[in-house]
């Protein structure tokens, strides 16, 4: 493929040009197909969305202005003039379809007056803007009280704005910041740009085909993150991998078409590899039953395969096309500390000290090496999982903090259940009172909120699906939330709805909300772990045993990945269970990991280190093919590595680092666990572990069964000449 590539260079660039615009154009086309609640159903939980989604509810959107003192008691009279000068401002407006009463607050140090929103509640965020300078009008009319706006329209608005900005920011800098390594690591302005070119049209023609296989795997609004994310680093590494081999073998003397074949053979062969052991890693993520990471595995697949194709291809083409141009224009100092050298890129005077311990000494070294990571990775034994709640969002915004007051204020509108009931066949009645009186007995309950008003008991408009909310004062991941969960479904719900003749708890009566979504999916993540981690295991081992010939390399490259991908576990717990690193990273411990994190960062990171150890790997097995003793042949492929391995770790870390400062939590916790991996796999790992491990083990580590050692070609028997053989007794 790539020799043709490089005879051919327009043809195969006009056909990825091509490629890439049928794919991001037709994509386009297809349009998206979004997941429904009913694909993300996980537990009880989801079963009530489920019923509720049944219903088909007419829920407007709703927004609340909340009146308090700025200070001491509520001037009662004054804050109804207040009051009644929101319902005016907001019954003038277009957007508002209906204005409640005010309700005071039990303790009467608060006034609320909700408003109901006119139009489709999917556009309502960005039409609420009206509804709040509405409120901003009040609160200068009457400075001596505090008028605000919050609600779940206002904060999804700001939010948005906040978190555009994170990525936005986020965006603009990995971009620069990626190509400024890779000039550093090339010296050149040419070699640095066709990583990055290759990586974002990967990720271009993956987009498009991901919309395109949303018709049968319903995307999520992660799944475009996730591609450009994994896009820009396989793609970049990939282009890495065979750009500095092509280099190194036209450095020999080679032609330049034969650096290329050189490099496909080579680093190319270590990219396929690559390419199909994250592949499998990904394909694990189809076990977990979830539509978020079949979602985010159809995506990663699809921006990996694209890389591969693209790095056999077009990239054989462009180096063909660009000859020495590639190496133009160079950055003066940065060329002459980079450039190429005839005899490889193995005698690096640094990475020979870093390797002396590992080679010299590799039983004090690996055991010393596998004891600090095993002592890194132990706080993963106590790991909690849990889902970002309201308490997690950034209290900057005006929307957060009318929302903490709202909610001290007026507790049931905190943290809420959702009861969702299908009502049998004349049982409306029979349902409703069972509600009702629920309602009322958890009132009285002190794990429950009180009652602000009478219950509300929302019906559907064909009676055969009935809801009610109740609220808990405590925040979503409180101990004492999850016990009014467990309250409400093993007790509450069976003792008054389960008793309607027809309706069976848990499954026609279901308890729902944040609390229950967070348990359910927390217990869901810890039911298909094993299940995807074995099935990534089993095949990677295959894959390895068999691409490398080995059983010993195929099982020391899995439990090296382990070792990676355990130690980043025990350092995002450490990092984010604790509190002591609040104020470097701008963050507020949710005392939990967040719950999908778990399964995707064992996938990502399985399949992303497999990069490195793939490409490393190779250049040792290729030493030792040419005659080197294992000492030797670990020195020089580590070495002979060790620039590309590190520019591409440190591309790598320096994006997923640029994560770690956007404003939520999970995305906090995803970089700070990509970055960790990526970066002791990158060193401990590459030049710790693995040299000592493999100088320890010598011959051992190409070790295979009979039927999976390569079959050698007979050999010609020699010509026998005046009945002798040829070279007989020299």
């Amino acid at each position: 493929m790539a020799r043709w590539s490089a005879e051919h260079p327009w043809r195969a660039i006009a056909l990825w040009v091509v490629f890439v615009a049928v794919c991001f154009i037709g994509g386009n086309m297809a349009g998206t197909v979004e997941a429904s609640n009913s694909d993300q159903a996980i537990g009880e939980s989801g079963r009530a969305e489920v019923i509720v989604d049944e219903g088909h509810f007419d829920n407007p959107a709703r927004e609340s202005v909340l009146i308090t003192p700025l200070s001491g008691a509520l001037d009662r009279s004054a804050a109804d003039k207040a009051a009644a000068d929101v319902a005016t401002a907001m019954k003038a407006l277009p957007e508002v379809a209906s204005v409640s009463d005010p309700l005071p607050s039990h303790d009467g140090g608060a006034l609320l007056v909700r408003v109901t929103m006119s139009g489709d509640p999917e556009t309502a965020q960005d039409r609420v803007g009206k509804l709040r300078d509405a409120t901003a009008g009040v609160q200068r009319a009457h400075p001596g009280l505090r008028v605000e706006e919050t609600g779940g329209e206002s904060i999804g608005q700001a939010m948005d704005d906040t978190l555009g900005k994170d990525f936005q920011r986020a965006e603009f800098l990995s971009l620069p910041v990626t190509f400024a390594i890779l000039i550093v690591a090339f010296g050149a302005l040419i070699a640095a740009g066709v990583p990055v070119l290759l990586a974002l049209s990967s990720v271009a023609a993956a987009l498009g085909l991901s919309t395109l296989a949303s018709h049968l795997v319903p995307s999520t609004d992660t799944t475009a993150s996730v591609i450009l994310l994994i896009g820009m680093a396989v793609g970049v590494d990939y282009s890495l991998f065979y750009l500095r081999r092509e280099r190194e073998e036209r450095a020999k003397g080679r032609k330049h078409l034969d650096a290329v074949e050189i490099a496909a053979e080579t680093s190319g062969h270590a990219v396929v590899v690559s390419g199909v052991a994250v592949t499998i890693a990904m394909a694990g993520l189809f076990l977990a039953g979830d539509v978020v990471f079949s979602s985010l595995a159809v995506g990663s697949i699809l921006v990996v395969l694209v890389s591969v194709i693209g790095s056999l291809t077009v990239l054989p083409a462009l180096l063909s096309k660009l000859g020495r141009w590639i190496d133009r224009p160079r950055v003066p100092v940065l060329w002459r500390l980079t450039r190429p050298r005839a005899e490889g890129e193995g005698q690096s005077k640094v990475w020979s000290f870093i390797l002396r311990p590992a080679l010299r000494r590799p039983v004090a070294t690996l055991a010393i090496s596998v004891l600090a990571l095993l002592a890194l990775a132990a706080p993963a034994l106590s790991m909690r999982l849990s889902f970002p709640g309201m308490e997690d969002l950034p209290r900057t915004t005006p929307a957060m903090q009318a929302y903490d007051r709202l909610v001290k204020a007026y507790p049931s509108n905190g943290t809420v259940h959702t009861v969702a009931v299908r009502v049998p066949a004349g049982q409306l009645d029979a349902t409703k009172a069972a509600l009702t009186e629920l309602a009322k007995a958890a009132a009285a309950d002190p794990l429950f909120a009180p009652l602000d008003e009478a219950p509300d008991v929302e019906v559907s408009a064909d009676g055969k699906v009935a809801v009610l909310d109740v609220a808990t004062p405590f925040a979503g991941r409180s101990e004492q939330a999850k016990e009014s969960l467990d309250k409400l479904r093993e007790v509450m719900v069976p003792q008054t709805v389960g008793k309607v003749p027809g309706v069976k708890a848990g499954s026609d009566a279901a308890v729902g909300g944040f609390v229950g979504a967070d348990v359910d999916y927390a217990d869901h993540v810890k039911h298909k772990l094993p299940l995807v981690v074995g099935f990534v295991l089993v095949l990677t081992f295959l894959v390895m045993a068999f691409t490398f010939r080995s059983v010993v390399v195929a099982v020391t490259s899995i439990a090296l990945n382990l070792l990676s991908a355990g130690a980043s576990y025990g350092l995002v717990v450490l990092i984010f269970q604790g509190t002591w690193a609040e104020g470097i990273l701008g963050f507020t411990s949710m005392d939990a990991v967040v719950s999908w994190l778990p399964l995707f960062l064992f996938v990502v990171l399985f399949g992303l280190s497999m990069d490195y150890h793939v490409f490393v790997v190779s250049r040792i097995r290729e030493a030792v093919k040419q005659g080197m003793p294992t000492r030797e042949a670990v020195a020089h492929g580590i070495t002979g590595s060790a620039g590309v391995v590190t520019s591409a770790a440190i591309v790598m870390v320096a994006v997923f680092s640029i994560f770690a400062t956007l404003s939520t939590i999970d995305m906090k916790q995803l970089g700070v666990g990509l970055a960790a991996a990526i970066l002791l796999d990158a060193t401990i790992i590459r030049a710790v572990v693995l040299p000592s491990l493999m100088t320890l083990l010598g011959n051992a580590n190409w070790w295979a069964p009979r039927f999976m050692r390569p079959r050698e070609a007979p050999r010609p028997p020699a010509p026998v000449i005046e009945g002798e053989l040829v070279g007989a007794g020299r």
